[in-house]
């Protein structure tokens, strides 16, 4: 007799699985940190890809971290044989850091059949584990077929 499937550990295998398709986030280092049922977090290392011209992490690093949380915390409600695609999202920068890494956990807020609506939190993690809020987001997203 087979062991029972952890849910929590399928729904992590459903959003590695995606996550390792993406070439943007391979290519900026972006690692699956948390999965549970409605939630997702992903961690982002600082590093020269992902910085503007001050040495800061680029807006838009901070951006595609809170956009793929919220997307994967949404892939976590979704259908099977379904993805999720991004609609829209606002995000609000509350500060800039150096070194150390980005954290984004995105969380469903309300999960329809036709619309999924996320936020997701962006706080950086210095080198002393000392955590500072960075940035805000509202997300809405649509299921759509995988297609792979």
């Amino acid at each position: 007799m087979s062991e029972p499937v952890n849910p929590n550990e399928a729904l992590r295998r459903r959003v590695q699985t995606s996550l390792d398709r993406q070439g943007m986030m391979q290519a900026l280092g972006v690692r699956l940190l948390a999965v549970a049922p409605g939630t997702v977090t992903l961690g982002l290392p600082y590093s020269d890809r992902v910085t503007q011209q001050q040495g800061g992490f680029h807006g838009g690093a901070m951006g595609a971290l809170a956009d793929i949380a919220g997307g994967y915390a949404a892939l976590t409600v979704a259908p099977e044989g379904m993805e999720v695609t991004t609609v829209e999202y606002k995000i609000n920068f509350l500060a800039a850091f150096q070194g150390g890494e980005l954290q984004a956990t995105g969380r469903v807020t309300r999960a329809g059949k036709r619309i999924i609506v996320t936020a997701a939190e962006v706080v950086h993690v210095a080198a002393d584990g000392k955590r500072s809020d960075c940035a805000v987001m509202q997300q809405t997203l649509v299921p759509v077929p995988k297609t792979y």
